[in-house]
């Protein structure tokens, strides 16, 4: 074995291992959400199905209100992304593009955004939904999970902006273009990338929200999020494990596949946003 080859086994035995630890949870769920209770129940762990069944998933599409907070954190998600693309690309064009007094306090404002711990503000968002009559309202989690998901928008698509060179708008623009125009037809197609890479940041993190969630929807229980709903799961069915699980794996399949689908765009997007501007 060569010297190189020798250096790099430590490397690939620690990948490995951070693999196993992060793949071992979501293959665990996964696996209690097909065991017959029987498994799931043994005292001596199976790591390897003996057989599987769809009983769970039965009780977990069946239970009380799965398709509504599915409805509710659809809206919600697919709402806070929108808006965030529609504020972030307006907000990335003008400070990537434009020359404007205040341009670099606005970058260093959205960079601090993007860092400060949004569990910090639970007590001062709940006060401020409870003074303006905004509480138990899905608007109110949008809005939310919008500012929550608009700094990384806004410096990402900076980033991947920067790297799209000015002269092709330019070059529109002496074609005949207005400004907006050479925008829309040039650039914004090679924004693609980009855009797929903060939208399922924002999918993924208004999916998963549940700290906000559980505060701000308090007496209008049909308003509340999946996760939400999943936290009190084991009170709807007591100690069935493998329903809680099968509810689990059926809350996190859209992320997942959605990952799937646009992971190579999506490390195009990520990579440019990081390491351009």
């Amino acid at each position: 074995m060569s010297r190189s080859r020798a250096r790099r086994v430590p490397l690939h035995a620690a990948a490995l291992l951070v693999f196993v630890l992060s793949a071992f949870p979501v293959y665990w769920m996964v696996l209690t959400a097909f065991k017959p209770t029987a498994d799931i129940q043994s005292e001596t762990p199976v790591f390897l199905p003996t057989s599987v069944t769809l009983d769970h998933f039965t009780k977990a599409f069946e239970a009380d209100g799965f398709w509504l907070f599915w409805r509710n954190s659809l809206i919600v998600t697919v709402g806070c992304v929108v808006l965030a693309l529609i504020v972030a690309l307006g907000a990335a064009f003008a400070v990537a593009r434009l020359r404007w007094k205040g341009r670099r306090g606005f970058i260093l404002m959205v960079f601090i955004a993007q860092v400060a711990p949004w569990e910090a503000l639970l007590i001062p968002m709940y006060v401020i939904a409870r003074d303006t009559d905004m509480l138990d309202r899905l608007s109110t989690l949008t809005l939310i999970y919008f500012m929550i998901t608009l700094p990384f928008t806004i410096v990402t698509l900076r980033g991947f902006l920067t790297a799209i060179p000015v002269e092709l708008e330019e070059a529109a623009q002496v074609d005949g273009c207005t400004r907006a125009v050479a925008f829309r037809r040039v650039t914004l197609p090679l924004l693609a990338p980009g855009l797929l890479a903060t939208s399922l940041f924002g999918f993924i993190t208004a999916w998963n929200e549940f700290a906000f969630a559980n505060m701000l929807i308090i007496k209008n229980q049909d308003d509340r999020t999946l996760p939400v709903w999943l936290s009190s799961f084991s009170n709807v069915f007591g100690t069935d494990w493998g329903a809680t699980m099968a509810a689990s794996t059926l809350f996190a399949l859209p992320v997942l596949l959605l990952f799937l689908v646009l992971q190579g765009r999506v490390a195009a997007g990520m990579t440019s946003g990081a390491v351009k501007g």
